[in-house]
């Protein structure tokens, strides 16, 4: 039997690992070395060089061009041998496990778009906490190992791998090990996702006009400023429904930009220093609150609501500068509303709103409802441990506690300042100043 020669063995070895076609057909063309292998064994080689180079990617028009000159030139000294054959063989094996290769893509293909089309935001790679208040996480996965943080309920994380019932994540500043039995991920993270997280849409014009329909020929029922956070109701393809202090309403999406909200982890360090944080703002705000009180007389109080609307101040209990804070902006019941605006009698909106009643006690606020979510020391557990003075937080508005479950805030164009129940929308946040 023909055989080829031992030089044609290295160049198999080289085209193999490197995809280096023409050298095999070069270096058995020219070599006269001794050892060989048989052109059956040849052949059999050949449809490995060809996976190798479907494996690279290359199309049929490329192998061929690079494989089929070398083949020749063996060909005409090698011709007895059957490397004529054994090249043509070895462009049919290329053909074939590309097109193998191709099937394989496509399939991938289909099967990633189905798992995108049933969780289009990667929620089961998440871990979820789901426990009564938090889960702590440790440098390894035993509870021998050391706190690093606290994934509170709700919160969620990045899912990094499994070991001995135990979920190693990355949240937040945060990496470590939580007992799985107090999370959830896979497909359970997909459906609790849904109901903890929280759909917002942020604004990335300058002012945004909410619609009553989807529509651009409907009403509008409100303006909201740029980089402003809605809560996200519904979505279709071009529109979004969203909540505003006017009701719920329409925006086009290409006015906003849209995101899914998860609690994250809370390392050692951050919550020392955040309760440090918290604690300085507080008693700076009670300074600053203390200098502004003993500086206003009490005729500038009691004529401060210049606008006419003549409205008694409910009795609002308790004691401190959160009652004076509730009890000062009630003055200002049935002064007007105006976008933008931040005069207490002329007309204001809601942050403006909040952020002039204490400006009042010489505590400086954002004229944002979104920012205020971020300001003072957050209070847990809802409504039932809200204190007047408060700022309570909602989807693009934002109002101040005054107790008894009842808000003062600058509500609408049409109603202006008034007085409601603090219930009447969903929550987002309790922020405390003092």
């Amino acid at each position: 039997m023909a055989m080829i020669t031992g030089m044609a063995v290295v160049a198999f070895a080289s085209v193999i690992g490197q995809g280096m076609h023409t050298s095999f057909f070069s270096q058995a063309a020219g070599s006269n070395a001794a050892g060989a292998v048989t052109v059956v064994e040849a052949k059999e080689i050949m449809p490995v060089i060809g996976a190798a180079a479907a494996l690279e990617e290359k199309t049929p028009a490329t192998v061929m061009a690079e494989l089929t000159p070398a083949g020749a030139a063996g060909a005409l000294v090698l011709d007895d041998t059957g490397a004529k054959s054994a090249a043509e063989s070895a462009v049919l094996s290329i053909t074939e496990a590309e097109g193998f290769a191709e099937e394989i893509k496509v399939a991938q293909a289909e099967a990633e778009a189905e798992e995108l089309a049933r969780d289009p935001e990667h929620f089961s790679s998440l871990v979820i906490a789901k426990v009564h208040d938090f889960v702590n996480v440790r440098d390894i996965p035993s509870t021998d190992g050391e706190v690093v943080g606290k994934l509170y309920d709700k919160s969620a994380g990045q899912f990094l791998g499994e070991e001995d019932g135990w979920y190693k994540i990355s949240s937040g500043n945060v990496t470590g090990y939580v007992k799985a039995e107090y999370c959830v991920t896979g497909d359970d993270a997909i459906e609790l996702a849904k109901k903890v997280g929280t759909r917002m849409a942020v604004v990335n014009t300058t002012t945004l006009k909410v619609r009553a329909e989807a529509s651009v020929d409907s009403e509008v029922l409100g303006l909201v400023p740029i980089e402003e956070e809605l809560v996200v109701l519904e979505e279709t393809e071009d529109w979004i429904k969203v909540s505003i202090e006017e009701g719920d309403g329409y925006v086009s999406k290409e006015f906003v930009n849209l995101r899914t909200d998860f609690v994250h982890a809370e390392s050692k360090a951050e919550e020392e220093a955040r309760l440090a944080r918290e604690e300085a703002e507080r008693k700076a705000a009670r300074q600053a609150a203390e200098a502004a009180r003993a500086s206003a007389s009490k005729k500038n109080n009691n004529n401060s609501n210049k606008s006419g609307a003549n409205y008694t101040v409910p009795d609002i209990s308790g004691s401190g500068l959160g009652t004076e804070v509730a009890q000062y902006a009630c003055q200002f019941v049935g002064n007007p509303y105006e976008y933008g605006g931040s005069s207490l009698t002329q007309g204001t909106d809601c942050s403006g709103f909040v952020m002039s009643v204490y400006a009042h006690f010489g505590v400086s606020l954002p004229h944002s409802s979104t920012a205020d979510r971020q300001r003072g020391t957050e209070v847990e557990g809802g409504l039932e441990n809200a204190q007047p003075g408060d700022i309570l937080c909602y989807s693009g508005h934002v109002a101040i506690y005054i107790g008894d479950g009842k808000i003062v805030h600058a509500s609408t164009k049409r109603t202006g300042i008034v007085i409601g129940n603090a219930n009447y929308r969903g929550l987002l946040a309790i922020r405390r100043i003092f």
